[in-house]
């Protein structure tokens, strides 16, 4: 008994029909014919009953048929796990991720991701949240670190909150505060110039937001860029922005950071993969080393600053 003949069998029984089931598997009818008569002799019995031109099982073809079918389920199995395995000596995971979270928490995981599968290239996408959406839903990124919930426009996605992330207010340390040392309330934004974020920038969403549920629009003195630039426009005094705390950790010597009044302004950040489609085993190594290192940091107190980890 051959695995071949198992996976002629199988058609036949599907479809009921030699001629239809070699055409599906693309032989000569002859030789699919031939192949299951192999294999009734190997096994001591008929398997079909081909009765003017109607084809059904025999007794001996009903009792084969579930075990045939777990053998070929069995056996793909094996082919996934063998192929998995070798995803772990070879490939690639693509990542994305919002820009503030490639700096202050991507690296470390990335480390330890890299010392356990050094063969495995990590391809890292920075992005706004919005874009990283849609090239993950398009099977471009395999998984990404983006704002939640998503906009009901968005692709839907599998998606699972991870990180709680407070906003925070820059400023240039060439420049006086926005306020005398306490927190900043949103109005107190109100015809102040901003450094905008270049639109698909889920903190640009947020900002204007917050500006118009407080009353008033935006000024703007300069839009369009990313994290980087955003960050050198407000050091050069160029206006204040709206930033995630963990991107200006380390940088006190050229920004000042204003906590934003009670209740504050934060976003929750989750880990996400192209729905219908399972991650590949090298992906889904990187989320178990990204999960387990955020819960070790939690416990320890090591998380970047203002973030806070969600517990399922």
């Amino acid at each position: 008994m051959q695995l071949q003949q198992l996976v002629y069998f199988l058609t036949v029984a599907e479809t009921k029909h030699f001629t239809r089931a070699a055409q599906l598997l693309e032989i000569a009818q002859p030789s699919l014919s031939q192949q299951i008569r192999a294999l009734e002799t190997s096994l001591g019995a008929e398997l079909f009953d081909r009765v003017r031109g109607n084809i059904t099982l025999t007794p001996a073809g009903e009792a084969l048929l579930p075990i045939a079918q777990r053998i070929t389920v069995d056996v793909e199995s094996a082919r996934q796990e063998v192929r998995e395995l070798v995803e772990l000596r070879s490939g690639r995971v693509r990542l994305g991720a919002t820009p503030s979270l490639l700096t202050g928490l991507l690296p470390e995981v990335a480390r330890r991701y890299h010392r356990r599968y050094p063969a495995i290239r990590l391809v890292l996408e920075e992005s706004g949240s919005r874009d990283l959406v849609a090239k993950t839903a398009s099977g471009l990124i395999d998984l990404a670190l983006l704002v939640l919930p998503l906009h009901a426009d968005d692709p839907a996605l599998e998606t699972v909150p991870l990180l709680r992330e407070d906003l925070v207010v820059v400023s240039s340390t060439r420049d006086p505060g926005p306020t005398d040392g306490r927190p900043i309330a949103i109005s107190q934004l109100r015809g102040r110039p901003l450094v905008m974020f270049r639109a698909g920038y889920e903190l640009r969403e947020v900002t204007v937001g917050a500006c118009r549920r407080a009353g008033f629009a935006p000024t703007l003195a300069v839009e369009g860029g990313e994290m980087d630039a955003v960050l050198s426009m407000v050091e050069a005094g160029l206006g204040l922005a709206v930033v995630p705390s963990t991107v200006v950790a380390g940088r006190s010597a050229t920004h000042r950071v204003t906590p934003i009044a009670s209740p504050g302004l934060s976003r929750t950040i989750g880990l996400a993969h192209r729905r219908g489609a399972q991650p590949s085993r090298a992906a889904q190594e990187l989320r178990a080393e990204l999960l387990g290192y955020l819960g070790t940091a939690s416990v320890d107190g090591t998380l970047p600053q203002g973030t806070e980890l969600i517990t399922p």
